[in-house]
């Protein structure tokens, strides 16, 4: 009996071709990413849907200087400056954005340019109409909310809450001291909460696989991209923030009428926050209209799908996503910018990794998405 396997064994690898070999999936594109722009000289990163299907991209400062508009309207892979092109002197390194409630866009320009490092004043929030394609407020962010090594990284507006709302903004810091900046947007008040605690800082010995090499988070000497609190997402109905440690694959969540309340002490803040467990190490987000929250994952090249109930689910992925970065909802649509900020030189020991272009990419969600 063992003869004849044996012979028949090698009759069938002798007389028949091998099928392909089995592949992880997860390796293979998922067929829904679709580019829409390259750039070679500006680094995409926030990005906007703005009510009238327009689309708005960040182009910051602060790792490369550029040529061409800071803040633009993308059409069919052309820019035209937004609002228009006399106010782009007026931005310096804008970053984060968010379309509130009411249709109008606030964009967080975090005050760095490459090679300079903080500008003073410039780190500031602008409130701009998309209906009059103008900046209609401006408010500066300060000291003592805004430290020497301050980063301020990513915007979420909520207008539930305080006279004009209040934003919500991820300090990841240059340094070791991230927070959350809460910002009332009738006063221009402005605090500092959760310093230097667990839901923001970046986690010791983490260990991340980016774009095939293993790095160990080191905050003196950074192989890889890491930071504190970074990405941020805010519910449907507004009643709840969400952020992650960009080193961490933690998510975290507490009530915006806690966060939002000038009233609450730290001890009640930290106690509000919640664990949500692990959803990637993420970096953008954006909202659905039926609370989904969609998560970039960089590990993965991908787009995570975090539903009301925490379910989580792979919506995309490409290997072109290098470290995706800002998300913006649209119908049925994700977009997202790629700038490929995990291969900076800063991070690889003074040597360039990047290859260009730049990408802007539409992603159509899958019906089976949360």
């Amino acid at each position: 009996m063992i003869r004849r396997t044996a012979v028949l064994s090698l009759f069938l690898l002798a007389g028949t071709a091998h099928a392909a070999d089995s592949v992880d999936a997860g390796f293979k594109p998922s067929g829904n990413v679709e580019v829409i722009a390259r750039f070679y000289d500006a680094q995409p990163s926030g990005i906007a849907f703005l009510p009238d299907k327009r689309l708005v991209v960040g182009f910051p400062r602060s790792a490369k200087e550029h040529t061409g508009p800071r803040l633009a309207v993308l059409d069919h892979g052309k820019l035209t400056p937004f609002p228009d092109a006399a106010s782009q002197e007026r931005f310096v390194s804008p970053l984060g954005m968010n379309v509130d409630a009411k249709g109008r866009l606030w964009v967080l320009d975090e005050g760095m340019l490459a090679g300079k490092g903080i500008v003073p004043g410039a780190a500031r929030i602008f409130e701009i109409d998309p209906t009059q394609n103008k900046i209609v407020n401006v408010i500066d962010l300060k000291e003592p909310a805004l430290r020497p090594d301050s980063h301020p990284n990513d915007i979420r507006i909520d207008l539930t809450h305080g006279e004009a709302g209040t934003a919500f903004i991820t300090d990841s810091s240059l340094t070791t001291h991230p927070a959350l900046l809460v910002v009332d947007l009738a006063t221009g008040h402005q605090r500092r909460i959760l310093a230097d605690t667990k839901p923001v800082m970046p986690q010791e010995g983490f260990l991340a696989v980016l774009d095939g090499k293993a790095s160990r988070y080191d905050a003196e000497h950074p192989t890889m991209a890491q930071a504190g609190a970074n990405g941020i997402g805010i519910s449907a109905d507004q009643q709840r923030l969400f952020w992650q440690p960009l080193t961490s694959r933690e998510l975290y969540s507490a009530p915006t009428a806690k966060l939002a309340d000038p009233k609450a002490n730290e001890a009640d803040i930290e106690s509000s926050v919640k664990d949500e467990g692990e959803a990637g190490m993420g970096d953008g987000t954006a909202t659905a209209p039926d609370g989904t929250l969609y998560i970039t994952d960089i590990e993965r090249h991908g787009v995570l799908a975090r539903a009301p109930n925490g379910a989580i689910s792979v919506v995309a992925h490409d290997p072109r996503l290098i470290a995706p970065d800002g998300l913006a909802y649209g119908g049925n649509v994700l977009y997202g910018t790629v700038g490929q900020w995990s291969r900076l030189p800063v991070f690889h020991n003074g040597r360039d990794a990047q290859h260009l272009p730049y990408l802007v990419v539409k992603i159509t969600l899958p019906k089976s998405a949360p």
